[in-house]
């Protein structure tokens, strides 16, 4: 007779013991955790034109400050992945969490650009570690419903630090361009936070070999996943194109706000980030009712429609109030993709591989990011910008099309309602 799982006050996940309830400490940090991942490009971004006359920098050279460090997360993720496979989430977000804050506040007190760009590279590597075990770690926590209503709470923390943080920074920005990269150093209490809230754990593998049960090849790397889970290199993919897609938008609205007339670099802010945060943000309170009325697939078919109306809005506006149905469509289907690719990704590696996994999701969503500009920038400049929308348009509606083909084989499992689980639960599961 099967035990009743409530009987039991402990569970294990990432191979450890512990109580079945995450606990409130380990969520706050997680979500708090969460919120630094949109910082890295945005929390500079109101101060790039007065960095760039400092340090006097050719434009192309001050745009480097904003992206490389979306290339060092590109790059470092699958290292961060392998770590957390084999040491658990806990030690390397506390690590990550220490170096995004020192390399990201060496910024208030460099005055040489060599010195700016390889910090930004530093902080890329700890973003890296934070980006992918606060997920893993959220990821590991939760199943079905319950993980559902997380990752729909992370996509709110994520665009409210994406609404807070820049606004924080334009205003330090008044006073010096040294001054906003005093708020990277909210990484420091946080990575000492998670060593006290986050619970010590250990690799899942090694737990699930002692018991003898059959684990799958959580040394293998990336590119084995990769290759033995072809649906997990389809949704990397479906990272890479929608964040490349999307970045014409991001790259090229203040432009089009100052071609309709609005030069106001506070309203510019607004539209780029009030109102797309705000859509996200009200969408993931509301994710874990959406998953459960109409599924992971149809939401991911949603978010694609969103953004193809956004994008041919963009295209054909005329007038900057037009122009607000952007962001909003924006942010819509964003809040719709975010926690729903990441459980799709979730649901199709074997959970002793859940870092690396996670790691991939973040080496596609900045590498679309880094590579968007060098693709659709040359476009852009030598015919428009409606051009470069609509271009955009066609990728996101043959994304569109795609995703009718995208089933949810968990979909069942998301019926029961959840408290922590542990990570060989969908092993255990099948084998009974």
């Amino acid at each position: 007779m099967a035990a009743d799982p409530a009987a039991d006050d402990t569970e294990r996940s990432f191979g450890e013991e512990r109580p079945s309830h995450a606990g409130r400490p380990a969520l706050t940090v997680l979500l708090l955790a969460s919120t630094l991942g949109v910082m890295g490009g945005a929390t500079i971004a109101p101060i790039i034109e007065v960095i760039r006359q400092a340090l006097d920098v050719s434009s192309t050279a001050v745009g480097l400050v904003l992206t490389s460090h979306s290339l060092a997360i590109a790059v470092a993720s699958p290292l961060a992945g392998r770590v957390t496979d084999r040491l658990g989430p806990r030690t390397p977000l506390a690590t990550g969490l220490v170096v995004y804050g020192l390399a990201g506040g060496v910024g208030m007190v460099v005055d040489s650009y060599p010195a700016l760009f390889v910090s930004r590279l530093c902080f890329g590597v700890g973003a890296a570690a934070v980006f992918t075990c606060s997920t893993a770690a959220l990821l590991g926590m939760y199943r079905g419903a319950s993980r559902d209503k997380v990752m729909g709470w992370r996509t709110s923390a994520t665009t409210a630090g994406g609404f807070v943080y820049p606004l924080a920074a334009g205003a330090l920005g008044n006073y010096s361009w040294h001054a906003p990269f005093a708020i990277y150093l909210v990484g420091l209490p946080l990575g000492i936070a998670t060593l006290f809230a986050v619970p010590r754990t250990a690799p899942s593998s090694t737990d699930e070999a002692s018991n003898g049960a059959k684990t799958g090849t959580p040394r293998a790397g990336a590119l084995r996943l990769l290759r033995e889970r072809p649906l997990i290199l389809a949704l990397c993919g479906l990272w890479v194109a929608s964040a490349g897609l999307l970045m014409v938008i991001a790259v090229s609205l203040p432009r089009r706000l100052d071609q309709l007339g609005i030069h106001d670099t506070f309203v510019v802010a607004l539209y780029g980030t009030v109102l797309s945060s705000g859509a996200a943000g009200i969408i993931g309170l509301t994710y874990a009712q959406l998953t459960a009325r109409v599924g992971h697939p149809a939401l991911m078919r949603c978010a694609a429609a969103s953004w193809t109306a956004a994008l041919l809005v963009f295209a054909v506006a005329d007038h900057w109030a037009a122009l607000i149905l952007v962001p909003v469509l924006t942010g819509t289907g964003s809040g719709l993709a975010m926690p729903t690719l990441t459980v799709l990704v979730d649901d199709a590696a074997p959970a002793e591989q859940r870092g690396t996994a996670t790691s991939l999701q973040a080496t596609a969503l900045f590498g679309g990011q880094f590579a968007s500009p060098l693709v659709f920038g040359p476009l852009i400049e030598t015919t428009s910008i409606a051009l470069g929308a609509l271009i955009a348009a066609a990728g996101t509606t043959c994304i569109l099309l795609a995703l009718f083909r995208l089933r949810d084989p968990a979909r069942a499992d998301r019926t029961t309602e959840n408290q922590p689980l542990p990570i060989r639960s969908r092993q255990s599961a099948t084998e009974e």
